[in-house]
């Protein structure tokens, strides 16, 4: 049997988070119906799609979508417990379609188009998915066509639906996801009890950017507790227009740019594709409010916006996170928007910690911020803790997900049955001195004996005028230890080694934190939350030094 289908906290965890309001009776569905009843013209999503234009769509409209696509689903015999998967971009259906799967009590799957056909197999498998909707094509690969290619191999897949044009050889298998579930009324749904807050609902899988992706088994609550607390800080409510260039298919672009706004009676903004010059003036006409983006993104934005002229007005809140933020972007961030910028830390597993507007200014660069009350953090290590020797990330929060399951060899880890739920992030931090933690890295990013803060390193490389942007990673020195390389994105001059070390020598670095080498690449390869896949880079420097 699928443990998916079992899996849920206990009842003294599921009574002692909604006691506290950390959790929830109610769902995301539930906030649809208050919406839908209270304001049902009002708009629910806006979407810029290449090639369509501007579709605005109100709650009305998007709760009747959300009847349509589960009375689809339910015709293709998906049930309490089944699970959907979706590899699809930013496009309007995804919400929708992730509420129609709550609506059945199944489990969504939403993957990332960045991932091919090697590891959709091998997540498809695991899951034993009944329905995959995919998109036809997207950044020119054949998505719809790899999907069928597989089919055979995939015996609990009973239906592939295509969202665009169907392939030339689909079969009976195939279905076309507009005529099937946009223009076709299905039948009556099951009763409403089928929709358990605290049983998995949806599964995320990591990116892997430094080992195996894993599969990620969250429900409605941990979600909840995830965007809840981001929403009550910010103030998000109906005027609220909310904006995230992120996967939708990812933690963040899921929890932040789709259920968030939801909740709170605000409208999401999506954009399908990243075209910095065209989304400027959208987001200007959108009258965006509240925004969610990694740095390189944001850098990227504000360019649009020098070379464009355009300013989106309307914004009161920008959030980064998912990597290293650019000490210089605070600066061009409220320069470009008039409002400072908010920083925070998360992961696909669940737990977030997240500076609070107008707080603390002084530590602009230096900190993710604090995590929601309920929530906590605990640094470990065997000795002082301090940004010259942090300490190992644990958190134990309403917000994590019940479980991780390895994608390729099926061990399931329950959270709650290891270190009293406390959970292991990998993350290297120290206290920020007001409640919060500064972040320096990766552990698995540590370089040498003697530990090399690598975020601060790279942090302050970013701010030399010939850094378009870096990554510090280990290469092996020969002698069975690890040294230090800056693999560069050069500005409009190639910056030199010895000038990175004057320059890290100037802000009175240690001599054992600077680079010994230097690799000069035209772009560091990241995935599609902006992380960069240091695992790349490390296998890179390893064959150069072979």
């Amino acid at each position: 049997m699928n443990p998916i289908t079992t899996l849920r906290p206990s009842a003294d965890t599921v009574e002692r988070y909604r006691k506290d309001g950390l959790w929830r009776p109610d769902t995301i569905l539930d906030d649809l119906a208050r919406w839908r009843a209270e304001t049902p013209d009002a708009p629910a999503l806006l979407v810029s799609e290449a090639g369509r234009g501007v579709l605005e769509m109100s709650y009305e409209r998007y709760a009747e979508y959300v009847d349509r696509f589960a009375g689809a689903l339910h015709a293709l015999g998906v049930r309490s417990g089944h699970v959907v998967a979706m590899q699809v971009p930013n496009v309007w259906q995804v919400g929708p379609l992730l509420l129609a799967c709550a609506r059945l009590g199944a489990v969504a799957a939403p993957i990332m188009c960045a991932f091919r056909p090697r590891e959709l197999e091998r997540m498809l498998r695991r899951l034993d998915a009944v329905v995959c909707v995919t998109i036809d094509r997207w950044d020119d690969f054949e998505h719809a066509a790899a999907l069928a290619d597989m089919a055979a191999r995939l015996p609990a897949l009973r239906h592939r639906v295509v969202l665009g044009e169907r392939t030339a050889d689909g079969g009976d298998g195939e279905l076309d996801f507009r005529e099937f579930f946009e223009r076709t009324e299905h039948g009556t749904l099951p009763d409403p009890s089928v929709v358990d807050p605290d049983r998995v609902s949806l599964v995320l899988f990591t990116s892997g950017t430094s080992g195996e992706p894993k599969a990620v088994l969250h429900t409605l609550n941990t979600l909840y507790a995830w965007y809840a607390p981001v929403a009550a800080a910010d103030g998000i409510g109906p005027h609220s227009r909310v904006y995230s260039p992120n996967a939708a298919t990812h933690i963040v672009g899921l929890t932040m740019g789709i259920f968030m706004p939801l909740h709170r009676g605000g409208c999401a903004v999506v954009t399908d594709r990243w075209v910095p010059d065209a989304i400027v003036p959208f987001l200007a006409e959108a009258r965006v409010t509240w925004m969610v983006i990694v740095p390189v993104h944001l850098s990227a934005l504000i360019d649009a916006m020098e070379r464009t002229s355009r300013r989106p007005d309307t914004v009161r809140i920008i959030r980064a996170g998912g990597t290293t933020v650019p000490q210089p972007l605070f600066r061009r961030v409220t320069e470009a928007f008039g409002v400072p910028l908010d920083v925070g830390w998360g992961m696909t597993e669940g737990a977030n910690t997240f500076t609070r507007a107008g707080e603390h200014p002084e530590l602009a660069g230096r900190t993710v911020g604090r995590c929601a009350p309920g929530h906590e953090i605990d640094l470990r290590a065997d000795h002082p803790i301090s940004d010259d020797r942090p300490g190992r990330l644990f958190v134990r929060s309403p917000s994590l997900c019940l479980a991780t399951w390895g994608r390729d060899d099926g061990r399931l880890t329950v959270l709650t049955e290891h270190d009293d739920g406390w959970y292991d992030t990998g993350d290297l931090a120290a206290p920020d001195g007001h409640g919060g933690i500064r972040l320096h890295g990766r552990a698995e990013d540590r370089i040498g004996v003697i530990m090399i803060p690598v975020s601060d390193v790279e942090s302050a490389l970013l701010d030399h005028p010939d850094v378009r942007d870096v990554a510090l990673v280990g290469y092996p020195d020969g002698h069975g230890g690890e040294l230090a390389c800056a693999v560069v994105v050069a500005g409009e001059r190639t910056p030199t080694l010895e000038g990175l070390r004057d320059w890290l020598g100037g802000l009175g670095m240690s001599e054992w934190c600077m680079p010994s080498r230097l690799e000069i690449l035209p772009q560091l390869p990241r995935n599609e939350t902006g992380k960069v896949r240091k695992n790349l880079l490390r296998e890179r420097l390893r064959l150069r030094s072979d």
